[in-house]
């Protein structure tokens, strides 16, 4: 028998092939988003991702602004200009377009601007609440899930701590999941967002804080990112593939919002705060490794996990299907190019002295508490040092 468990999602989710066209109808529907603050990046706005909003906004007479200072790792610093921006506009709600940095951001703008400014007030493992303004998020990237989730990541620029904020007040109003968006991503970016949304399905299904809701979350975001993750690397115009990992991406989203991260997640973190490894990269970079090292102690639900994959038969023991699924792992982030640590280019001196740093943050996350094995900080120094 389950226990009782409260699950979080948006108001609604528009989902489907030119579902950003419905963005005028969303606006008017959510009643109190009258006139948006658009928060994305300066990429977006290049590639003219923006400019389809924006059309789409006019063509309604609906009045926005445009805040396009949001960084790949989102800071405090990057959320007070927002907050600043909105104040001077008047604007009473976000519209959050890119990867999970943009909505991450637009997300801390939205609850920052009607509460506490000082991010450290919501660090883990503290749960915050209270409403902040409407967010529609239109997630590009098919990896993060942040427009279904309850987290957000922002880094206190002056220590480079990364902070995941998690409450009820950090879930978007209302998500537009659109892979035509997506069309535009680089093979590279396809991979680590991809593989990101197969670690949260994966974490999700192992977590200790599981429940029947997230498994069913869980499995068909496995299933989907192993059909298509191949085709959509390898053909980018792949509308059925990118379709399809889009999806996957919203349900691992929804899987680990209402489950947990475990220990991938938990030193993914650290990479990215002190050495600027991209999240999805970093969840690739120690995704097999770390299955590997928790996988005896949740055997069956590791077997499941393969056997969703499709790495595994239904008639394997979960022994072989464990098995199966660290090699199906360690063949992806082969055939997908994902560098080790040591490629991406960071120094092996600053590295090795960092390692103490990166467990202690990587445990005061919380998340490794909820890893089927538990890692203690030195197998977390050792865990990385086999990753570099």
């Amino acid at each position: 028998m389950q226990d009782s468990v409260r699950v979080c999602v948006p108001r609604f989710l528009q989902i489907g092939r030119g579902s950003v066209s419905k963005l005028p109808s969303i606006i008017e529907a959510i009643g109190s988003a009258r006139r948006p603050l658009i928060v994305t990046d300066k990429v977006m706005v290049a590639i003219g991702h923006v400019a389809r909003v924006t059309d789409l906004l006019d063509e309604a007479g609906i009045s926005y602004g445009i805040f396009d200072e949001t960084t790949p790792d989102p800071t405090d610093i990057a959320v007070q200009r927002g907050i600043a921006a909105l104040r001077e506009g008047g604007f009473d709600s976000l519209i959050g377009l890119g990867g999970g940095s943009p909505i991450d951001t637009a997300k801390a703008i939205a609850v920052m601007s009607q509460n506490s400014e000082n991010i450290l007030d919501y660090r883990p493992p503290s749960q915050f609440n209270n409403s902040g303004l409407p967010v529609i998020a239109i997630p590009t990237t098919a990896g993060t899930g942040s427009e279904v989730t309850h987290h957000m990541v922002i880094v206190v620029e002056a220590t480079q701590e990364k902070i995941s904020c998690r409450g009820e007040a950090f879930v978007p109003t209302a998500a537009i999941i659109d892979c035509e968006l997506t069309l535009s991503k680089p093979p590279r970016i396809t991979a680590d967002t991809a593989l990101d949304t197969l670690t949260h399905g994966i974490e999700a299904y192992v977590s200790e804080k599981r429940s029947l809701f997230s498994d069913r979350m869980a499995l068909d975001c496995m299933r989907l990112v192993s059909k298509f993750i191949e085709r959509a690397y390898h053909d980018g115009g792949d509308i059925e593939a990118r379709e399809g990992l889009m999806l996957a991406a919203t349900l691992g989203g929804l899987a680990f919002s209402n489950s947990s991260i475990c220990l991938i997640h938990a030193m993914s973190r650290p990479l990215g705060a002190l050495f600027h490894v991209p999240h999805g990269l970093s969840n690739a970079m120690l995704l097999p490794k770390i299955t590997e090292f928790s996988l005896s102690s949740s055997i069956e639900r590791y077997a499941d996990c393969s056997r969703a994959m499709g790495l595994a038969a239904e008639d394997d023991s979960a022994e072989l299907a464990g098995r199966k699924l660290v090699s199906g792992l360690f063949c992806y982030t082969e055939i997908m190019k994902v560098p080790s640590i040591s490629e991406f280019g960071i120094r092996k001196e600053e590295f090795d002295s960092s390692l103490d740093q990166m467990a202690k943050d990587a445990i005061s996350s919380g998340a490794p508490r909820n890893n089927p094995r538990l890692a203690t900080q030195a197998e977390i120094v050792e865990l990385y040092q086999q990753a570099w």
